[in-house]
């Protein structure tokens, strides 16, 4: 039977990952706490490998050679690893190990025959391309929610970090973490917003429609108003939400694709020939200092 491998670095939100690998037999090689190597255990999976308690001022990228070599040693057919940072070098480093192609964007996932069947976004998003590998592929996508489902046995394998990488510092962010793949409402800030100290009327506005606040890609890479979880594009979240409420957003490819997933898209602008007006429900032709605190005491 075909088997596949999922990288986890201390986090248990997998279960996208365990959707995809229906239909295999799936292992999860685990660095991080033992409660974490618990949690996973119960997600779906058949098996779990747990790389032990891991060294106090080591990230989880110090155990990502060991990682590998496991990987490399098994040789499945598929390895699965979330977005989150730790799980991308952990994939980074099996695929190099492996000698395999790794993938973003892949919708859906088939191993028969000795060979991985693949369907991803290509083009910026505006196609879907079908690609047949044969040998092992690795595939980097968001890690889904935390599931229970079963109970897998915990396999303890010592495991040898690197002590090239240690944590030298660690600082809280300045907006709490988000997973924007699982919110139901957002309100995302746009490159109208003119100073960082005026996200305050996007938050107002957010909070009205307990919604989660968002940016386009120049805020959060280009000016750091915002983390890099909260930027919907191409390179950043993509999203579904029941309600997306653009604010000051252009809507250019890149970030349009991020958000393509909505069901009803409200864009905020006042440029009457914004691009983003062509894809919306509803168009708000103002300028967003004056719309946004009229539609939050509105709601209020």
């Amino acid at each position: 039977m075909s088997s596949t491998y999922i990288l986890v670095s201390g986090d248990q939100r997998i279960g996208d990952l365990v959707s995809l690998a229906e239909g295999t037999t799936s292992t999860a090689v685990v660095v991080g706490p033992r409660a974490v190597a618990d949690d996973v255990a119960a997600s779906g999976v058949d098996a779990v490998v747990w790389l032990g308690e891991p060294t106090p001022g080591l990230p989880a990228e110090a155990y990502a050679p060991a990682v590998a070599a496991l990987v490399a040693q098994a040789r499945p057919d598929l390895v699965l690893a979330s977005t989150r940072p730790g799980d991308r070098v952990l994939a980074g480093t099996a695929a190099a190990a492996l000698g395999a192609p790794a993938f973003t964007l892949v919708t859906a996932v088939t191993v028969a025959e000795g060979a991985v069947e693949l369907t991803r976004a290509v083009f910026g998003g505006i196609a879907q391309r079908t690609e047949r590998v044969t040998g092992p592929a690795v595939v980097v996508v968001d890690g889904g929610p935390a599931v229970v489902g079963g109970s897998a046995p915990v396999t303890e394998v010592a495991a040898e970090p690197t002590t090239t990488v240690t944590v030298v510092e660690s600082r809280a962010g300045d907006r709490a973490g988000v997973d924007l793949s699982r919110a139901a409402r957002i309100v995302t800030a746009g490159r109208g917003v003119r100073a960082q100290d005026d996200l305050g009327l996007v938050d107002a506005l957010a909070g009205a429609l307990d919604a989660e606040s968002a940016c386009s890609r120049p805020l959060a890479e280009g000016l750091g108003w915002y983390a890099h979880d909260r930027y919907v594009g191409v390179t950043g979240q993509h999203v579904a939400p029941d309600l997306y409420v653009a604010v000051g957003v252009s809507g250019q490819l890149q970030h349009a694709v991020g958000a393509r997933g909505a069901g009803t898209v409200v864009v905020i602008n006042s440029d009457k020939d914004c691009p983003y007006f062509a894809e919306a429900d509803y168009c708000v032709v103002g300028d967003l200092y004056g719309v946004l605190p009229a539609l939050t005491e509105a709601l209020s």
